[in-house]
């Protein structure tokens, strides 16, 4: 152990060129803990002679300057006689900024160095960020990839300046033209001699097609590019460009000729780190919102084209038909219900102090991006929110929160993730997350693994889940549709041929094709997948639009129920005539179908849930004909008193609707002798003749909780023989709900108030958003009160329920019964 402590110390101490990554590290971050060397008077000395040698005057007049400024400014914050926050203020924000700048310094220099260095020496410079295959087994090293990336970095530099020129560019200029910033260009590209370096491989062995190779690269690139731009007249540059992130490369088809594999696949696997420098422009868009405007639209670029669902494809082989490796291939799609969330952190100031937050949540899977809506001043945000994502294994889903400020950035609640790996075996996820990087606060998420399915006779079930779940945005089906090219387009313009782009759009969701210029043959080879509500009434809409003129070119509207009848539910390269077009103008499409089908997992949940509804039908059809023989002995008996010495003989003549509960439910007494022994019979007829054990009437509600949904829902049909005592004074009577325990705001619920009614009619539905966990040990609370005064008390309260909801029958069917209210101050 001492020989290597002297050995590495050996390291440290030998004096290296800028070679060396450690000592680089070193001299580039000042204030990191290391050896400090005192210069001699001499070497002090020397030092200056040379600075002043190589243009120092510059330097020096430079300092006085910045020293002039700060005195200047110090005295006339003194003359003007201003506070002396008017000083402290403005050195604060300089000092934070000074030592954030210094920090990510730091950090990109470390980085560089780790790219440069052997591995000896990053592991020496990184020994908190270690290669990954020091960790885990099933990662191999591969500094032997790393050799040959070095020998042939220049010759890939010039690819990667035709992705940056011919991809990349064109769509910073589409998304700067939002913003009214317009004639974005790149000036130079130089890569810098860096090249990207290899932490680990993993190649996967296991679940996968005899005809690919599937390998996962950890890459870590930290570049000495220097990239040019202009943006509207002024000047810029990008130095320092960082990215690191996990890459899969999928070789496919193989095949039997040279090179054996027909063409790669890569892309990033969820959304990279990615940082670099602006420099030229920077000091003016360093202002608040423009620099994170451009990092936030480059960033979104390089996502847009290699991080999932989007793929970099590259063909080796001219054999191979370029819709295997463009078509898109999503191997199911995730079912995200974002619920709600708890205990979040406190951002906005209220006059006492912190108040609340103005919570919403960010959902991210790899380049896709759904965001909430803003629940205000709240830290116990409900959403329910539902969100679709197309996916690969290996992908995992993030959640960030933020607080909604108006007058300044947003500010961050907390995040975390999921392992989508970890859904799919289970098939279905309903968890709470503890949120990161807060001090406090927690996520409640549920989740569901959709397979894909060719099966045609599987739409029907998922057109009944959607149903179910009475959410309008969720899908039963996803298309992957292929724009292979066309030809014999028409001119838009005199003797000149069109730059044809085509839009398609399913729904309401729309993809654009790149531009291709000067041809009336144009070949896009461009991919998209879209999600579809219903493929038996949706259709798929495609226009050729000229780029010049925004002349349409041509049109083709395609009905997916026509792929329905297709065999394996998909056709392949198959042309189109173009409407509006040209005689001979065609199109040519590969289209695909899949049917969303439930995870193996929650087939079995459906399944046991039919099995469990089939017996409750039993039981009802038994509970029926019990109700049906009473009905007739009741019948016989005209004289025969209910519970509260009412007279049923009214109810005799009204029709009566039995549900699948029972017709006895239980009920809280009131704790008064004379109520104390007695059972509340709740019956399900549409009327009623009695005013109930205490005298104040009956109320008519339907409970009912769906699992899926995690939903609540309250029904509140009507309210009969409210007692009038003041012929004078009929009331006007509405109803409040609320959740107990904890009777808050968020959980009250009100009807209208209805006037001058003894016996109103609502028909109103509520609904709250509660886990099954917590509908255990909860109640509803149902208050009937009037706007004038009922109780010679002056009290507007004529009768409060309390219902229990851990009742198994309202998870299953759901009840619909009456309930007697029950005087105000009863426990």
């Amino acid at each position: 152990m001492s020989g290597d402590l002297s050995e590495v110390e050996d390291l440290l101490k030998k004096e290296e060129p800028a070679e060396s990554a450690v000592e680089a590290t070193e001299a580039a971050a000042g204030d990191m803990p290391t050896v400090s060397k005192e210069k001699t008077p001499d070497e002090a000395d020397s030092s200056v002679a040379k600075v002043s040698s190589d243009g120092g005057m510059f330097s020096l007049i430079y300092t006085v300057a910045k020293r002039v400024a700060v005195v200047g400014v110090i005295y006339f914050v003194g003359y003007m006689g201003w506070s002396v926050a008017w000083l402290i203020a403005p050195v604060i924000f300089s000092v934070a900024r000074t030592q954030m700048r210094k920090k990510t310094e730091l950090r990109r220099n470390i980085a560089k160095a780790s790219a440069i260095a052997t591995e000896r020496e990053m592991i020496l410079a990184r020994i908190d960020e270690l290669p990954a295959w020091v960790y885990f087994p099933d990662i191999e090293r591969c500094e032997w990839v790393n050799r040959i990336l070095k020998q042939v970095w220049p010759n890939a530099n010039h690819f990667a300046k035709g992705l940056i020129k011919n991809t990349i560019e064109p769509n910073i200029q589409k998304a700067l033209a939002n913003y009214k910033l317009n004639s974005f260009k790149f000036d130079r590209m130089i890569l810098g001699t860096i090249p990207p370096r290899i932490g680990g491989v993993k190649v996967y062995d296991k679940n996968i097609s005899r005809n690919e190779i599937i390998m996962d690269l950890d890459l870590f690139y930290a570049s000495d590019c220097d990239i040019n731009f202009s943006l509207g007249g002024m000047r810029g540059g990008i130095k320092d460009f960082q990215i690191h992130g996990m890459v899969r490369v999928v070789m496919k088809p193989l095949i039997n000729k040279m090179p054996l594999v027909g063409g790669l696949q890569i892309f990033f696997l969820n959304n990279p780190n990615i940082d670099f420098n602006l420099v030229g422009v920077v000091d003016l868009l360093d202002m608040p919102g423009l620099n994170d405007m451009l990092r936030r639209i480059i960033i979104e670029q390089v996502g847009a084209i290699m991080v999932l669902p989007n793929k970099l494809p590259i063909t080796l082989s001219d054999e191979v038909p370029a819709v295997t490796l463009k078509m898109p291939e999503p191997e199911g799609v995730l079912r995200v219900h974002v619920m709600e969330a708890k205990d979040l952190m406190k951002k906005d100031f209220s006059v006492v102090g912190k108040g609340k937050s103005d919570p919403y949540a960010i959902v991210t899977v790899g380049a896709q991006q759904f965001r909430t809506q803003i629940i205000d001043n709240t830290v116990n945000p409900k959403w329910d929110f539902w969100c679709e994502a197309s996916i690969e294994s290996g992908q995992y889903v993030e959640i960030e929160i933020f607080d909604k400020d108006d007058t300044s950035d947003d500010e961050v609640l907390g995040r975390a993730t999921v392992e989508i790996t970890s859904v799919v075996k289970k098939g279905q996820l309903d968890t709470w997350l503890t949120l990161e990087n807060a001090k406090h606060g927690m996520v409640h998420l549920r989740l569901a693994w959709m397979t894909l399915s060719t099966d045609r006779n599987d739409l029907s079930a998922a057109l009944a889940e959607t149903q179910m779940l009475r959410v309008t945005s969720m899908s039963t089906a996803i298309l992957t549709i292929f724009i292979d090219s066309a030809k014999n387009l028409p001119q838009a313009r005199p003797q000149s041929k069109p730059d044809p782009f085509l839009i398609v759009s399913v729904g309401k969701k729309q993809e654009q094709t790149a531009v291709q210029m000067r041809t009336d043959a144009p070949v896009w080879e461009q991919g998209f997948t879209f999600l579809v509500a219903n493929p038996e009434n949706d259709s798929v809409q495609l226009r050729i639009v000229d780029q010049k003129t925004e002349k349409e070119l041509g049109q083709l509207s395609y009905q997916l129920s026509s792929l329905l009848t297709k065999g394996n539910l998909d056709i392949s390269s198959e042309p189109f005539t173009l409407q509006k077009s040209g005689p001979v103008s065609k199109i040519v499409l590969s289209m695909s179908l899949r049917i969303l089908k439930n995870a193996p997992s929650l087939e079995d949940e459906v399944e046991s849930t039919k099995s469990t509804v089939d017996s409750s039908l039993s039981r009802t059809d038994s509970v029926t004909s019990a109700a049906q023989l009473s009905k007739q002995d009741s019948r016989m008996s005209m004289g025969q008193l209910t519970a509260g010495g009412e007279t049923t003989a009214s109810l005799q003549e009204e029709p009566c609707t039995v549900s699948s509960t029972a017709t006895v439910s239980s009920a809280t007494p009131p704790a008064t002798p004379e109520y104390r022994d007695s059972t509340l019979i709740h019956r399900t007829s549409s009327t009623t003749s009695s005013a109930g054990f205490a005298g104040l009437g009956r109320i008519q509600l339907t409970l009912r909780y769906s699992v899926q949904r995690q939903r609540l829902i309250v029904i509140v049909h009507k309210i009969m023989n409210i007692p009038l005592k003041d012929p004078s004074n009929v009331p006007d009577p509405y109803v409040k709900l609320y959740l107990l325990p904890g009777r808050s705001k968020e959980s009250k619920r009100k009807t209208n108030v209805a006037k001058d009614n003894c016996n109103p009619v609502y028909d109103a539905t509520f609904e709250y958003i509660i886990s099954t966990a917590e509908l255990i040990g909860s109640e509803l609370e149902v208050t009937v009160a009037t706007q004038k005064g009922f109780l010679s008390g002056g009290s507007p309260v004529i009768g409060i329920v309390r219902v229990q909801l851990n009742d198994n029958e309202i998870s299953q069917q759901g009840i619909t019964t009456w309930y007697d209210l029950l005087p105000e101050n009863y426990e």
